[in-house]
């Protein structure tokens, strides 16, 4: 049986007063959440959300890091400095980092590899644009993006693999995936992954991270290869982000 994740992805969007407000409002509506719930704030606030959350269940990860341990790489992050701040996990290959900074499937895999080398447990985005949609090649763009990944970690890897499944068509753009094109994707990842080792792909948590919200996390969560919520800007209310996380 998987559990049911919600991770709120704050992207560029913080300051100290807003990070306190949002972390203390998610607390105090955690007690009645079941599902395991994160959250990934932008690197300059790791340091003061480890604080908040510190004695919760509430987890913190971060949102890219560098594939080096250290060295001469001027505004960069790694790992290690990651999980000295008490995070547990981290994005990588999320569809802005593909768009706006050209990392390419290969660069993707290197990130998921390093994190899983220094023991963080990656959220691996994969996911369609609407030319390649309605192109349709929605699965030929899945399993390049995921199969790359494979060929250089191992199958073995996704045991410590969430996957986050963007339909980058329907991120702000006003347009939605229906929980039956969500579904169908998710399914055929997770077949995707059976090709390699079928108890892996039964195990292996798969997020749904496309403009989901309070109005239509149930219903997506519901369906069967839907794990939960790779959350946006819905992350960045309290009460809207735990009504996602109580749908889960």
């Amino acid at each position: 049986m998987r559990n049911t994740i919600v991770a709120g992805n704050w992207k560029m969007n913080a300051s100290k007063d807003a990070v306190k407000s949002l972390v203390n409002g998610i607390l105090s509506g955690m007690g009645d959440v079941s599902a395991e719930v994160l959250v990934c704030a932008p690197f300059p606030y790791l340091s003061q959300v480890e604080t908040l959350i510190s004695g919760s269940s509430l987890m913190l990860g971060a949102q890219n890091l560098n594939v080096n341990v250290s060295g001469a790489f001027t505004g960069e992050v790694s790992a290690e400095m990651i999980k000295d701040f008490g995070a547990k996990h981290v994005i990588v290959g999320h569809s802005e980092r593909r768009s706006l900074y050209g990392e390419t499937s290969e660069i993707v895999a290197k990130k998921t590899k390093a994190a899983i080398d220094s023991g963080l447990t990656p959220l691996l985005c994969i996911g369609e644009s609407l030319d390649q949609r309605e192109s349709g090649n929605t699965e030929a763009v899945i399993s390049e993006q995921l199969t790359t990944v494979v060929r250089l970690t191992g199958i073995e890897a996704f045991k410590n693999i969430i996957i986050a499944y963007e339909p980058v068509w329907a991120i702000g753009t006003g347009m939605t995936a229906t929980p039956e094109q969500a579904q169908a994707v998710h399914m055929f990842i997770r077949n995707l992954l059976a090709s390699s080792n079928q108890d892996i792909a039964e195990k292996t948590p798969i997020l749904y991270g496309g403009s989901m919200n309070a109005g239509n996390a149930l219903e997506l969560i519901s369906c069967p290869d839907i794990d939960g919520g790779l959350i946006g800007g819905a992350a960045l209310k309290a009460e809207d982000f735990l009504q996602i996380c109580k749908a889960g």
